[in-house]
């Protein structure tokens, strides 16, 4: 099925005198154009480009390297990040788009290309880069936390939309891996490089001053942060939600200075690395290791939320407060008044009371990140003296009019109104995807259509099965827009999650008279009441 067989869901807003609460009818039919909008966008513009024709049918996984019109070009090397995401978008699109077939089939083959090819079947944990036909490049047999985690985020997602259980061992694998030789048991957090064997890599006198070997850095941290939010939302384990939350913890209150800003790099006790003190030459020199971010910032500050809310964290008032503060942080000194979009990068120099812009290029992944978070924070402060969904309309004009190929799809790599030259420039490659895109739009579609009604009750639940391999099951219900899926619980604990309608309780904790429970999620989050508990 093609992506534009789905109707498009355009209401024109009305422009004739409204009656008192006409704002709020204005408003309404506003984001309803908006995500229609959005979607064609995405089915137009975005996935139709990528998929299927970046599935490598012959090798495995997916290609990576696109001209800007969309021709295949040099050798397809393949990045532990670029495959990953690349799998969790075809994941994440089965979700939305459950009648496109494709969306699946390339889910399944990312798996496999990172299972078969990627993953070090002998020390553990996933080479960083292969070659197309997924043999060990010389530069990518050290492993990193990055790619792990994004290993990880595309393995639970493509659990949750599959229902795959090997999907999701080796996302459990993989987070096993990282605790075992990247995690900190001292000064908590995860050590980012990594031997073959997953040795940390330190330090020493002969790495350059401009390398960020051997340092903790926030980049990692909050993509780990994302994937143990994304795999505990589906193996709701006890050290999954310790780690999870240590992650929440550290990056609020320890990565994120003072001013409300992510500190960069750090060394392995989290003692911030700063230039602040140098020359200008010298903190310029080692611009990469020490700026202020403003995409990661305001990806942050979602990022931030998004955990709490899965932790079930209720009244998190300090991550509203310090999620808020930052994203309000990236407005005041990385936001463009005149166009919209957010500038790379900015610093603080010593003697200026205010921050100095030093890179103002507009990134793609930050452009998108921004688009996401504006409209977040307009839900959370609707009115908030900044009018945060005036400025999501401002950021999507701007992303509509500098940032999406019209012609020949996806996003350019840097907006054009700062760099003209990415017209041409490539629309692909190991570092460029759709993952922050599609992320966002997607989000920005369901905040903007929002969904409160939740599935159906599960019925008749029962148990099934010789004793090894037991398993819970049920009827299968419906849901007024996409159902996501069922949670487990077990005396009012939540202990799985599974797309299908049946789940092994192989290895729960068994005691005469507990309580099994089903209750259905949909896409959205709603979830629906008890079925009917079945009894141990």
């Amino acid at each position: 099925m093609d992506l534009n067989f789905y109707p498009l869901l355009a209401l024109l807003v009305s422009l004739i005198l409204l009656p008192p609460h006409g704002k709020i009818i204005l408003q309404a039919d506003e984001k309803a154009r908006i995500a229609a909008e959005i979607d064609h966008s995405i089915r137009t513009e975005l996935l139709n480009k990528w998929y299927p024709q970046s599935m490598d049918i012959q090798f495995g996984g997916f290609l990576s390297t696109f001209t800007y019109d969309w021709k295949p070009t040099g050798d397809q090397e393949k990045m532990i990040v670029t495959q990953a995401r690349h799998t969790w978008s075809n994941a994440r699109a089965a979700q939305v788009y459950p009648g496109i077939s494709y969306f699946n089939k390339g889910a399944a083959s990312g798996f496999a290309f990172l299972k078969e090819q990627m993953w070090d079947k002998k020390n553990g944990g996933f080479y960083t880069l292969v070659d197309r036909h997924g043999n060990v490049k010389q530069g990518g047999i050290s492993k990193d936390a990055y790619g792990n985690a994004f290993a990880i985020y595309a393995l639970s997602t493509y659990y949750q939309a599959s229902g795959n259980n090997e999907a999701l061992q080796l996302a459990k694998n993989a987070f096993m891996w990282l605790e075992k030789h990247s995690h900190d048991p001292v000064y908590k957090g995860y050590y980012q490089h990594l031997t073959r064997e997953g040795d940390p890599i330190k330090r020493d006198d002969t790495t350059p001053s401009v390398s960020d070997l051997g340092y903790k850095d926030q980049n990692s941290s909050i993509h780990l942060l994302e994937a143990l939010t994304e795999l505990y939302s589906v193996w709701p384990d006890t050290l999954v939600r310790l780690r999870l939350q240590e992650m929440l913890v550290l990056i609020r209150d320890t990565i994120t200075s003072k001013k409300g800003y992510l500190v960069l790099f750090f060394q392995p006790d989290w003692s911030p690395v700063s230039f602040s003190e140098a020359t200008q030459e010298v903190i310029l020199k080692h611009r990469n290791l020490d700026h202020v971010s403003f995409g990661h910032d305001v990806e942050t500050a979602y990022l931030l939320i998004e955990a709490s809310h899965v932790l079930g964290l209720k009244h998190d008032s300090i991550t509203l407060r310090v999620a808020k503060n930052m994203f309000d942080h990236a407005l005041q000194y990385g936001w463009d008044t005149s166009v919209g979009g957010f500038y790379d990068e900015g610093y603080y120099f010593t003697g200026k009371s205010k921050l100095t812009i030093i890179k103002d290029t507009k990134n793609w992944w930050a452009q998108a990140e921004g688009l996401n978070t504006l409209l977040l924070m307009a839900d959370l402060f609707p009115n908030d003296s900044l009018k945060y969904f005036n400025k999501f309309l401002t950021q999507w004009k701007y992303i509509q009019q500098f940032m999406i190929d019209h012609i020949h799809g996806d996003w350019y790599q840097g907006g054009l109104d700062k760099e003209p030259e990415q017209k041409t420039a490539l629309k692909g490659h190991i570092w460029k995807g759709n993952y922050h895109q599609l992320r966002s739009l997607i989000n920005c579609v369901q905040r903007l259509l929002p969904d409160t009604i939740a599935p159906a009750v599960p019925k008749n639940i029962e148990l099934t099965g010789a004793k090894k391999d037991e398993r819970v099951k049920w009827d299968a219900v419906s849901d007024n827009k996409n159902l996501l899926g069922y949670n487990i619980y077990i005396d009012e604990l939540r202990v799985g999650f599974t797309p299908l309608t049946s789940f092994s309780i192989l290895g729960l904790k068994r005691s005469k008279g507990r309580r099994i429970t089903v209750k259905s999620v949909d896409l959205s989050g709603n979830e629906s009441g008890a079925g009917k508990p079945t009894i141990f």
